[in-house]
């Protein structure tokens, strides 16, 4: 039986020494960065943003490229480490603990900081370009790769057991099973991760720390700027813009992804009302495309499957056992990376040790307060995405008029309309908690419905006609069918939801605007206060004390629900 036929996370579900060992590593990196940091200019300037809307169409093209660059990085890790993780027991106790770390840093504030560490060997330029592309990659990569593992993980054991009965090496099981069965969810879920780069966009093209202030043109910069200098009709120039580029990405790129990707799903009855996209109608009839076919992508895939296809059919033959001096200078490398761990462990404790006991207190407190925000936000997203998802997932007429549309308002940049939220709800008893949380709700709550509505999407249309003919109600439909259908996805998309919380919380909870700063009590609010003032020593420890309670929470809570679901809830 292919190791797949277990679910992962089943064995994976604790707080252990592998979770420990890369929390250390974590550690010594953000030190490192840190020290690297300190050595950047004193004083750096950004260009100017000029908010005439002839240069917005410039703009648009200069953000839709950081994107790009970002998803393809995000699209190529999701694919490489999901399966990595999915495929591989011993990988898989690194890797599951590494992107629990991962996605729980909160590169929104730590991102200045990682900017100054490269402007320090890098050309300023370069290092703004890479750092923008980096912030945007982590608002993408994490979901993708969360639902990569997710499907490689609850793939049908009949599935698995066929591929076993043609002999399907590694490359052919992937390309013929694997990615064919995780396509509907990394579709949504690369959708998702495109408004999420649209979310996180203005933060990516406009930073600040302390005299050093680093903008690189595109739409991000400038709301940034419109909505600095109050300039209300540029806000709405650069919204409208924003709105075109959507629009055009949802019926070029998303929706004829949507319609060609429905020939993936498991059902041995057709549905009625398939998704329909007039571009991919378009490229279905277009005569190069058709040559493209035929003369480069067909010709290249019988290429790879030839030599990449038999290796899995050949018989195994054990490697020759390795030589004195390589097996010594495996341990030399195993050696040094222990020693510069322990190094930049130690003096990571160091620096976290020099914190008055006051501030630690103040931290937990901070955490806490947070931890309650977060939790808010997760119930009202389920509260309403489960039922739309739904919706959207299973009602094909639906999904055609609401897709774009949710699609649109999940990636208009929150952070953008933030102050004008917040200063609504100042006037309001606890108004500043109440925009935090909105604000927490606004970047979140489209995870958890993009991976809903892939896991409705995935449902098979055989069982749907079988509650029919059944006669179930609506109840009993949802408890036999769609609940148990969704539950791997559901829990997915909160882990990444859970994730974006507590990053979201760093701007929710400390604002600037109008030259006021807005802070509630929140660890968010205080790692964006560290950063602000440069105190890099509370902004390490506060940095891994959220990152320690998300992983704690990932261990203790999600994993566990996880492993039930991808257990008692696979299509099979």
């Amino acid at each position: 039986m292919n190791r797949m036929a277990q679910p992962a996370m089943s064995r994976r579900t604790g707080f252990n020494s592998a979770d420990a060992l890369v929390l250390v590593g974590v550690a010594a990196a953000i030190y490192g960065i840190l020290r690297l940091a300190l050595a950047a200019p004193a004083e750096i300037s950004g260009r100017t943003i000029s908010l005439a809307p002839a240069a917005l169409p410039g703009y648009a093209l200069f953000s839709v490229a950081r994107m790009a660059a970002a998803y393809v990085l995000s699209l190529l890790f999701a694919l490489g480490y999901g399966y990595a993780a999915a495929r591989h027991e011993t990988a898989e106790k690194v890797l599951i603990p590494i992107l629990d770390v991962l996605q729980s840093i909160p590169i929104l504030s730590f991102l200045p900081v990682v900017l100054l560490g490269l402007v320090a060997v890098l050309p300023e330029a370069w290092a703004a370009e890479m750092a923008s592309v980096v912030l945007i990659l982590t608002s993408q990569a994490w979901n993708m790769t969360f639902s990569v593992y997710q499907s490689l993980t609850t793939i049908p054991r009949e599935l698995l057991e066929a591929a076993d009965v043609f002999r399907l090496g590694r490359w052919l099981r992937f390309r013929r099973l694997e990615l064919p069965f995780a396509t509907i969810g990394l579709i949504w879920n690369s959708m998702m991760s495109w408004a999420g780069g649209w979310f996180f966009l203005m933060a990516a093209e406009t930073f600040a720390v302390g005299s050093r202030n680093f903008r690189l043109p595109g739409l991000g910069s400038y709301l940034y700027e419109a909505a600095n200098q109050g300039d209300t009709r540029a806000v709405l120039w650069g919204l409208a813009t924003l709105v075109v580029v959507i629009v055009l990405l949802d019926q070029i790129v998303w929706r004829p992804l949507l319609a060609w990707g429905e020939r993936f799903k498991v059902e041995t009855v057709k549905a009625e009302e398939a998704a329909t996209s007039w571009f991919y109608d378009l490229l279905g009839r277009s005569a190069l495309a058709s040559w493209l076919q035929e003369r480069v992508f067909h010709p290249l895939s019988e290429a790879l499957d030839g030599p990449f296809g038999r290796r899995g059919a050949r018989p195994v033959t054990p490697a020759p056992a390795a030589g004195g001096a390589t097996r010594a200078g495996r341990y030399l490398g195993m050696a040094l990376a222990a020693a510069l761990l322990a190094l930049g462990g130690l003096r990571a404790g160091g620096m976290l040790l020099a914190l008055p006991l006051s501030v630690w207190g103040r931290i937990g407190l901070s955490v806490a307060a947070t931890a309650l925000r977060v939790t808010v936000a997760l119930a009202i997203a389920v509260a309403w995405t489960l039922p739309v998802g739904v919706l959207i997932g299973t009602n094909r007429r639906l999904a055609t008029l609401l897709q774009p549309i949710v699609q649109l308002v999940a990636a208009i940049p929150a952070t953008a309309l933030f102050p004008v939220v917040l200063l609504a709800f100042l006037r309001l008893p606890g108004g500043l908690n109440l925009a935090a949380v909105l604000l927490m709700l606004m970047g979140t709550q489209w995870y958890a419905l993009f991976n809903i509505i892939a896991g409705a999407a995935a449902i098979p249309e055989d069982l749907r006609y079988t509650t029919s003919i059944l006669r179930l109600g609506t109840l009993d439909r949802w408890r036999t069918l769609i609940l148990p259908a969704l539950a791997p996805y559901l829990v997915t998309g909160m882990i990444t939801a859970s994730g974006g919380a507590w990053n979201a919380s760093i701007v929710a909870e400390y604002v600037a605007f109008g030259g006021q700063h807005y802070q509630t009590l929140g660890v968010g609010a205080l790692i964006a206060e560290a950063t602000s003032a440069g105190d890099y020593a509370l902004l390490f420890g506060a940095t891994l004390s959220l990152v320690l309670t998300v992983v704690l929470i990932n261990r203790v809570f999600w994993r566990r629900l996880y492993a039930y679901a991808a257990e008692r809830c696979r299509m099979e």
